[in-house]
């Protein structure tokens, strides 16, 4: 039997809304108490010798490594006559920030450490000058600099409080609006005053016209947005478009003068109408995607429309549509660009299971697609299996398999899922799913309620469903052959890791194991720390009598019981983590090793110096390959990671 680190069970228990609500790991709760510390030095110790004992840990790191030396290139961004892009080559370890061939921002120049992190950028209208933000640590606590690209030399901030703050330039490149404190805010270059647009907190968002006359700002709550209008030719405050609306909807004025509205109202998976900016109340139905929008680019004479289905092309002046993109397969579609002034040109990046990210250049006038970057580094062979079942309730559910070329027969699976806030699990390049695939694994994603245009019918009272869901996947895999419960293992990041938690606590004899990432677990205390109060639309708040009874009712926290033989369990977690704070890994942890009846271990993998997003490529390298060779020891993954035959 697996021995674990002390853990007091304090006697506590609450009344919430009339329910006795137990919490006994609450001075988990406190990272900088002595008990925690002492506690987590035991959960470091504890993980670090179970890791030591991986057999496949070495074998998946090495061929991690090798799968993400692909490097990776972002769209272009046009300013003037220079031209943006992000681009990592194979080896390094975060993305450097191009004009042209020139490097701008390099964050290990920043620090050598690779703690730093370039999280947001935007260049002035004649490209001269280059807002950046970055953060240290993972925290996501962005400082903005201001860049003069013709000296190379800084000619303002740093500007503090300016988390993934958009960055919306005047043409005179000398002022810009920006979110600061969660508050919209006008800056002069050279100024210590700003003044304040909108100061009602809130997580907004900004886009100007071309021509620098509109601004559009947006305040985002749950699948729902407020929306304004600001004529920045007079003085006059932002007007209102949408206020307090169940619709999410996206406004820019284009090149040519004319509105464009993307909304969800009546239209679940988006429809484009046009209008005029001096009257914007007043909006003409245009075009009706056949799928959900992923984005839109303005050219001369066409409308490039991206959705998940691939990229149609529309006549402006009629919003007929005229033809498709030529695409390189069925895959991802993402960051469809095109120059401010319009043009011939546009660009999009292509990814797939085992393709890298490559971006092309769609031509009008000659209707021609053709590669425009990629970097170099090798892909690997997969077959991609797409499977639908129905659910107890008549629910569709798809499901997108990959496995090794001719393999057949129950085979250590990870089931993948995400579950919320309306995420798009579409085919993507990834190391980690390649790594286990060529080792004869399965790697399964399912697209459940919560997920894309189902993002309703999992939110609030509805977010069971999102569990039912994911258990179905899992039922259905077992059914259909593809895997057994002792081979079988879930996996999810963020909310995803939500999913699996509940899905763990509710049905623990269904799987073999489960890698929870920066998951939410004490969904009573959710809104009480980290971004947590952002997401009561998702969620629901403990405040409300009803939503507070539904939140408990799944909550993995509340759900564990003495006595279970949970599956084996690897939860991991970041010190520096803003957005879902470390305390729901921490309790949850504590609840399963003092719960569990099983011999299976229950481990917290701490990396106090990241944070929930992205980091450099070695830390996301050696977490993959110690979740990847946790799942194959408790699974019975015991084929060498390597390439497949």
């Amino acid at each position: 039997m697996q021995s674990y680190p002390s853990a007091e069970r304090l006697p506590l228990v609450e009344q919430v809304h009339g329910h006795p609500v137990a919490d006994p790991y609450r001075w988990l709760e406190d990272a900088s108490s002595a008990g925690t510390r002492q506690w987590q030095a035991g959960q470091d110790e504890l993980w670090l010798n179970h890791a030591a004992g991986l057999t496949g840990r070495f074998r998946f790191r090495t061929r991690v490594k090798t799968l993400s030396n692909v490097g990776t290139v972002s769209t272009p961004i046009w300013r003037g006559d220079r031209c943006f892009t992000l681009r990592r080559e194979p080896g390094q370890q975060h993305p450097v920030l191009y004009a042209d061939s020139e490097p701008l921002v390099d964050p290990m120049r920043l620090d050598p450490s690779g703690l730093t992190t370039l999280d947001s950028w935007q260049p002035s209208p004649d490209g001269n000058l280059l807002a950046f933000q970055v953060s240290r640590g993972g925290d996501e606590r962005s400082v903005l600099q201001l860049l003069d690209l013709t000296t190379g030399q800084p000619v303002d901030g740093p500007i503090d409080g300016c988390r993934y703050s958009p960055i919306a330039w005047l043409p005179d490149g000398k002022s810009f609006y920006y979110v600061r404190f969660r508050q919209v805010r006008r800056h002069t270059i050279g100024s210590n005053e700003d003044s304040t647009v909108l100061a009602d907190e809130a997580s907004y968002g900004l886009e100007i016209s071309n021509d620098g006359r509109w601004l559009v700002v947006s305040a985002v709550r749950g699948a729902a947005n407020d929306l304004w209008l600001a004529d920045l030719s007079t003085t006059a405050p932002p007007t209102p478009i949408q206020q307090d609306a169940d619709t999410l909807t996206v406004m820019s004025v284009g090149h040519d003068g004319r509105l464009y509205v993307v909304t969800t109202k009546d239209a679940p998976t988006g429809r484009i109408c046009i209008g005029d900016p001096a009257a914007p109340l007043v909006w003409h139905d245009f075009i009706s995607p056949e799928a959900a929008l992923t984005g839109l680019a303005i050219l001369d004479d066409a409308l490039l429309v991206g959705t998940s289905a691939g990229i149609a092309v529309h006549d402006r002046a009629t919003g007929n549509r005229v033809g498709t993109v030529d695409l390189p397969g069925l895959g991802s579609i993402g960051s469809l660009t095109a120059r401010p002034e319009g043009g011939s040109e546009a660009w999009f990046s292509y990814t797939d299971s085992v393709t890298p990210s490559a971006v092309y250049c769609y031509n009008d006038e000659t209707g021609r697609t053709t590669l425009w970057s990629q970097t170099p580094g090798s892909a690997a062979k997969a077959e991609t299996h797409l499977l639908t079942f129905t659910t107890p309730d008549g629910t569709e559910i798809h499901l997108r398999a990959i496995a090794k070329p001719g393999s057949r027969g129950p085979r250590p699976t990870i089931l993948y899922g995400y579950g919320g806030f309306g995420q798009q699990l579409t085919p993507a390049y990834s190391a980690f799913t390649l790594a286990w695939v060529e080792a004869g694994g399965v790697f399964v994603t399912a697209t459940v309620r919560g997920d894309g245009a189902a993002h309703q019918d999992g939110t609030g009272d509805r977010k069971q469903k999102v569990f039912d869901d994911f258990i179905a996947a899992a039922e259905h895999l077992i059914a259909e052959g593809w895997t057994a419960s002792d081979q079988l293992a879930l996996c999810g990041e963020s909310n995803g890791g939500l999913l699996v938690a509940a899905a763990l606590t509710q049905r623990p004899e269904l799987f073999a194991a489960a890698v929870c990432s920066a998951p939410l677990t004490d969904m009573v205390r959710y809104e009480l720390a980290g971004l947590g109060e952002r997401w009561v639309p998702e969620f629901g708040s403990a405040k409300d009598r009803a939503q507070f009874e539904n939140l408990l009712s799944y909550s993995p926290y509340h759900r564990v019981v003495d006595g279970v033989k949970y599956p084996a369990v690897l939860i991991t977690v970041f010190g520096n983590d803003t957005r879902v704070d470390p305390l729901h890994a921490r309790k949850i942890t504590a609840a399963l090793q003092h719960a569990t009846d099983g011999g299976r271990p229950v481990l917290l993998r701490f990396d106090p110096d990241a944070g929930h997003a992205t980091g450099s490529a070695s830390k996301g390298i050696s977490l993959a390959a110690d979740m990847l060779a946790f799942l194959a020891d408790e699974t019975g993954l015991t084929a060498q990671a390597g390439p497949a035959s």
